[in-house]
């Protein structure tokens, strides 16, 4: 247990050092140069695009030669001469049924694919940032805020221990007052050890080994998120149109397609064509030939990965199904919590802060004055931090369920 606490204000201290202030901007810049996975994803691209070029390649032509070994009638050997024999023939496997044209299309749509993977990888970065960021930066807001609470309650705190000393006050008040201080302390070091970790998320993300500190402009953060000309059925709309695992789904499909149009090319037998040159062992002597060769399609050989490649395009063409579904959910999922926070955020008119801030102020100078009980300020207390705290929530919220319908449309719509 005790190492675990010295851990936790190791790490709480830590956030006083090495700290590096980044607006979002700046952190996805940092991402796109430093992420390892994205550094790693991009490979595939180059990848795809090699098996391009190995799939444009022919079959080497095949040469052979036949020479003689042992000539029996004048009991020699190697009787390749003038009046000896030799014979060569070069052969080219010639693709027949557009096979090599079907192998080079098939290749070329898993570039197609690789590019939206990857583009969809960054995208999933971008989007787990984001959501990362702001968690932090209104998680740091209400950390100040109580913090802020807590110097004016441990210097309460200070003088009524005096008070209790000097037997002007009974001890049950002091300790009421610091049960609220150990309330709110133990709300800061939750709301620490959330940060810590997301801090940890923020370093994966963007390889800057320092502690991150979001710099944020909230009036044009919230100016920025206010569109009151989108509706449900145009984010759905965007969404169908732009949405990069939908895509994906379309394209692996269309790629299975041509698949199975290469699979079955296959079962066209191949024509090996060729010139062969016999010195003395055919009909003629120097005797030139044309070959040819072909296997006899008694049967389909290429049956069994036919099925299965037919199976696939099934398959891919209910999983774009499923997809659509999927992001159909999201967006009536994404939508409703964007209303939902936004009419909460709404109903907060920007006097209710400042008016919330003056009664603050007021309760604390009364309850210095002995106007009102201990009771009547700690409830006043507690009831003032949960306001403030679920005010910076519905903020976050509105905020990180507008960067969803922005990630699940792969449009900036806010």
């Amino acid at each position: 247990m005790k190492k675990n606490i010295v851990l936790f204000l190791i790490l709480s201290t830590s956030l006083s050092f090495a700290q590096k202030t980044l607006t979002l901007k700046e952190a996805e810049e940092e991402l796109q140069k430093n992420n390892l996975l994205l550094l790693a994803e991009q490979y595939n691209i180059p990848i795809a695009e090699a098996a391009v070029i190995q799939a444009k390649i022919w079959e080497l032509p095949y040469v052979s030669g036949e020479f003689n070994a042992i000539n029996p009638q004048n009991k020699s050997v190697l009787s390749v001469g003038g009046k000896g024999q030799k014979g060569l023939a070069v052969q080219q496997l010639i693709y027949l049924g557009g096979k090599k044209k079907n192998e080079v299309a098939f290749a070329k749509s898993n570039i197609g694919i690789a590019q939206l993977q990857f583009e969809q990888l960054i995208r999933n970065l971008k989007y787990e940032l984001a959501q990362t960021f702001y968690e932090v930066y209104y998680d740091n807001q209400k950390i100040t805020a109580i913090e802020n609470q807590l110097a004016k309650l441990e210097t309460l705190y200070g003088y009524y221990e005096k008070q209790v000393s000097n037997g002007n006050i009974p001890l049950k008040e002091v300790v009421r007052l610091q049960s609220l201080i150990l309330d709110l302390k133990n709300e800061k070091n939750a709301l620490l050890t959330s940060t810590i970790e997301a801090q940890q998320t923020l370093a994966l993300l963007t390889g800057v080994t320092e502690t991150i500190v979001p710099s944020v402009n909230e009036i044009q953060l919230v100016s920025k998120f206010q569109n009151t000309e989108v509706s449900k059925d145009s984010i759905l709309a965007y969404a169908l149109q732009n949405n990069l695992d939908y895509l994906t789904a379309k394209k692996i499909s269309e790629s299975q397609e041509l698949l199975l149009q290469w699979q079955r090319s296959l079962n066209t037998p191949d024509l090996t064509a060729g010139l062969a040159y016999d010195q003395r062992g055919g009909a003629f002597q120097n005797q030139i030939n044309l070959t040819f060769g072909m296997p006899i399609p008694l049967w389909n050989k290429n049956k069994g990965n036919i099925k299965i490649v037919e199976t696939q395009v099934k398959q891919t063409q209910a999983n774009i199904e499923y997809k659509k579904f999927e992001l159909e959910t999201k967006v009536d999922a994404y939508w409703k919590l964007y209303v939902m926070n936004q009419n909460q955020l709404n109903s907060i008119q920007q006097s209710t802060t400042k008016n919330l801030e003056a009664v603050y102020d007021g309760v604390v100078s009364n309850f210095q004055k002995r106007n009102i009980s201990m009771l009547e300020f700690t409830d006043f207390m507690e009831s003032y931090n949960q306001t403030t705290l679920q005010i910076n929530e519905i903020k976050k919220g509105w905020i990180l369920a507008s960067i969803s319908l922005n990630y699940i449309t792969n449009k900036e719509i806010f």
